[in-house]
């Protein structure tokens, strides 16, 4: 049996639980992944969150959803990463910090680290880097037909994949109905994370979400940005936007380069010992 030290954090409901490999040696295959986010026979999460790590010098984050894939970038991960960062000790200060979906830049906004700013970086809708199958193109209004239904869809990439589709019927039941036929969809070569949204005005959307490896999912920080990115791209919404989901609010502010800066909250839960059977 191995012990393994954890802490655990939410981020407007969204869990992930920290496994610092400096304290810990455990093989993150998936069928161990699997077993510790499971919320009857383990832990219980929406992911772990595998760091600090050193990679070319740089300070570096691995995520892993329940299913035991690896996402390019989750927002509410970084948060709540960087907030482990901060309660640790590794980090009081403004720093960046690699992940697979590209380099990101923290700020801490208070000092106790419970709201945290992340620089997520530009977007592109291009069909070939988020990846969409088909022509070259902008991935954007584009009529998909599912289960019978016709959505009007815009994908975009920041940093990792997501469908974002404005509805006049925003609701959980909507993202449940719906959301794994379009996360698997063969439109999608490495699946993709699903945005349901209604517009309110110019500065606040809203949000369903089903996330890529998770399901259901109550918040994610990317999700927000993307959902935000396509809110723009399609002249719905002006530079700053609050994106409101059922477990809570992201701000969502564009920059002069095309930059989106993410802002929420992270709450610390627990810190624990998991035992790990053989």
């Amino acid at each position: 049996m191995k012990k393994i030290e954890f802490a655990k954090y939410h981020a407007l409901g969204n869990d992930y639980i920290v496994i610092d490999p400096n304290r810990n040696e455990i093989p993150l295959d998936e069928e161990t992944i699997k077993l510790i986010c499971h919320r009857n026979f383990g832990i219980g999460s929406d992911g772990i969150l595998y760091g600090p790590l050193t990679e070319d010098g740089m300070l570096a984050l691995r995520i892993f959803n329940p299913d035991g894939s690896e996402p390019e970038k989750s927002g509410n991960g970084i948060r709540i990463f960087s907030k482990y960062l901060f309660d640790e000790g590794y980090k009081k200060d403004t720093f960046h910090l690699k992940t697979l979906g590209g380099m990101v830049e923290v700020s801490y906004l208070n000092d106790d680290a419970t709201l945290i700013k992340v620089d997520m970086g530009p977007a592109t809708f291009i069909s070939d880097e988020i990846p969409v199958a088909g022509p070259h193109r902008e991935v954007v209004n584009e009529e998909l037909n599912i289960n019978g239904r016709d959505f009007h869809i815009t994908c975009v990439s920041v940093g990792n994949p997501h469908c974002v589709i404005p509805v006049p019927d925003l609701s959980k039941e909507l993202a449940l109905q719906y959301g794994s036929a379009i996360e698997n969809n063969p439109l999608f070569p490495n699946r993709i994370n699903v945005q349901f949204l209604s517009r309110v005005d110019r500065n606040n959307i809203k949000i369903e979400i089903w996330e890529r490896g998770a399901g259901y999912t109550l918040a994610s920080g990317s999700s927000s940005t993307a959902a935000a990115f396509a809110s723009r791209k399609l002249g719905l919404v002006d530079d700053n936007v609050n994106v409101t989901m059922p477990g809570g609010e992201i701000k969502i502010e564009f920059d002069d380069k095309g930059h989106a800066h993410m802002t929420g909250s992270v709450t610390a839960v627990y810190k624990g010992i998991y035992n790990l059977t053989d």
